[in-house]
């Protein structure tokens, strides 16, 4: 049986369309109204939601990621408190993509097979570590892979072309395609190559290339969406999350944003 990634990126080739990846904060502001934050993504039409699993040192993110990981934490977020919200999410009924976006440190602490396997169950479909090199597992026999979970591979802008072929071998899901130098945050502008980059990977695998880092308004959006298989936007969302975090209307406001993103990559 097809992971649930395969299946919604299939029938979104069947479609001729791009799939939207929304990505927030685990426990920003607090567990219970990032349940909400979830499901408002779900309802705004989000195919694939990414969690951040909150870490006290998130290198690879900007400032507005890094403060939505400390909210997390100074709110009780941990791995287990992770885990049980995905479970909440699947009471609701919601069958939506789930991928863990996570440095290594929570989950090796852990426990990296019970971390596999409890975030199955629980209902995770997929995991992006930003600080694992996917070599690490060759050398370190606790780091080997199950098969529970697709495991996403980055690729970046200076990545060279024969070590894309190595990461693209060992890539399951998508491949997220870092079309930025540097951390996470919106930008103003996209970069020049997406689509260039993008045709580039793809000589190399099957699979579907998602393209983030920096994409915040729908004409952006729309205009990766025509290079690319996928188009995440994160920290724009977290900013609004940010925002209206001490507000009752937190998820109208989160999905009212999404929507037009969502709407704008569904029309290329």
């Amino acid at each position: 049986m097809s992971n649930p990634i395969d299946q919604v990126f299939s029938q979104l080739r069947s479609d001729n369309k791009t799939a939207f990846v929304a990505y927030v904060a685990a426990g920003d502001p607090d567990m219970p109204r990032s349940l909400e934050v979830m499901l408002a993504l779900e309802r705004a039409g989000a195919d694939i939601i990414e969690l951040g699993v909150a870490f006290s040192d998130p290198l690879a993110d900007g400032v507005v990621n890094q403060m939505a990981a400390q909210r997390a934490l100074d709110a009780g977020a941990t791995l287990a408190g992770t885990l049980d919200l995905v479970r909440d999410f699947r009471k609701t009924g919601s069958q939506t993509p789930i991928v863990f976006f996570t440095y290594l440190n929570p989950v090796y602490v852990y426990g990296f097979s019970r971390f596999h396997q409890e975030a199955a169950a629980a209902g995770v479909d997929g995991v992006l570590f930003l600080d694992l090199p996917p070599e690490e597992s060759q050398w370190n026999a606790e780091l080997k892979e199950s098969n529970e979970l697709c495991h996403i591979r980055l690729i970046a802008p200076t990545t060279p072309d024969e070590r894309i072929q190595s990461i693209t071998h060992s890539g399951e899901g998508f491949i997220y395609y870092v079309c930025r130098e540097g951390v996470t945050g919106a930008k103003s502008d996209l970069a020049d190559d997406i689509d260039e980059q993008v045709t580039g990977i793809q000589q190399h695998t099957q699979l579907p290339v998602v393209v983030g880092f920096g994409i915040s308004t729908p004409d952006q959006a729309q205009s990766v969406a025509r290079s690319a298989d996928g188009v995440v936007v994160g920290s724009a969302i977290v900013r609004c999350v940010e925002q209206y975090g001490d507000k009752d209307d937190l998820a109208k406001q989160v999905e009212a944003y999404v929507k037009p993103l969502v709407d704008a990559v569904k029309s290329v």
